[in-house]
């Protein structure tokens, strides 16, 4: 079970990624941001279970589709506006754009444009805190497209030979940009690979909270324990294309629509009204705030200022 307190914390932030997104796709079609963007639409429970169960000195790696990813770890919505918009103000001081968020004060070692990029950092960040000895765990986040590529395999093998303190979390929204999961991946389950590297591996209803919970908890009791990895697969779908200008000719709307009926917020929402958890008024004040919350992110971004471009080096280069 999930108590009370952190259950409401994850529908907030799960409330919170959703707005985000939608505020950022708005933001796409009103041409108010430097070029496309990958949102986590339908994606919602993933991150803010997982990221509910770390402390803020505990890692992450983010993928492309990363802007709930850094949300759930702790990310002002106000700084990851401005950086979407390219803005002084934003966590990289507009240099990073949608695909490059990180914030080190957080754990959030970056999202990361590259397919897979993410993971061998995470295993380096809990490779680090095994030899520092501090107790710290790292989570990687990457898609079913991201779990074929040689340096996953890798990094699963090296953190199991060495006992690392980390978990891998594969998004599997069944598609690989344009590619659906079963033309690309030979395996059904991509949580059956942990088998080859000694690992345990389970595969869970991406869309259900409690679900990815259970999982996360007993991956950190063996993370945290010294025992070493373990591989969550989270089935889930997103419910925009790959990108914001993705014409999507490989779904049918049938499928998305059917989708959509899985709702996680919808399903959280139901579940905290039907068990007495929160009143419908108190949910209602919940959504308005989130609301509220990401509207004055939005202003925020849109008044800041844009970078100097008299500073464009600074950060590129370290002078000793």
């Amino acid at each position: 079970m999930i108590e009370k307190e952190r259950l409401v914390k994850i529908y907030k932030t799960m409330l919170d990624i959703r707005n985000f997104e939608l505020k950022v796709y708005h933001f796409f079609e009103e041409n108010k941001l430097r070029g496309s963007v990958h949102l986590c639409v339908g994606q919602e429970a993933i991150p803010a279970t997982v990221c509910s169960l770390l402390r803020d000195e505990d890692y992450i790696t983010s993928t492309h589709r990363g802007h709930g990813h850094c949300i759930a770890k702790g990310a002002r919505l106000d700084k990851s506006m401005a950086e979407l918009m390219g803005k002084e103000t934003g966590y990289c001081k507009g240099r990073s754009g949608s695909m490059h968020i990180a914030d080190f004060t957080k754990g959030n070692l970056g999202a990361n444009a590259i397919v897979g990029g993410g993971i061998a950092i995470a295993v380096g960040a809990a490779l680090a805190a095994h030899m520092k000895g501090t107790g710290q765990v790292a989570v990687t986040f990457f898609g079913d497209g991201a779990s074929n590529i040689g340096a996953c395999h890798e990094a699963m093998n090296m953190a199991s030979l060495w006992k690392l303190p980390v978990i891998f979390v594969c998004e599997n929204n069944l598609y690989g940009m344009s590619v659906p999961v079963e033309e690309s991946t030979a395996v059904e389950d991509i949580s059956v690979r942990g088998t080859a590297y000694s690992i345990p591996g389970y595969t869970v209803d991406g869309n259900d909270v409690f679900a990815i919970n259970d999982v996360m908890e007993k991956a950190l009791k063996r993370a945290r324990s010294g025992e070493g990895p373990t591989l969550i697969e989270c089935k889930t779908y997103r419910w925009f294309g790959h990108w914001t200008g993705d014409p999507q000719p490989y779904r049918t709307k049938e499928e998305i629509e059917a989708w959509k009926e899985k709702c996680p917020v919808k399903r959280l929402r139901e579940y905290l009204i039907d068990n007495k958890i929160l009143t419908e008024e108190e949910i209602s004040k919940m959504e308005a705030q989130s609301q509220k919350e990401v509207e004055e992110a939005a202003q925020f971004a849109l008044n800041s200022p844009e970078p100097d471009h008299s500073k464009v080096l600074e950060d590129v280069f370290f002078e000793n």
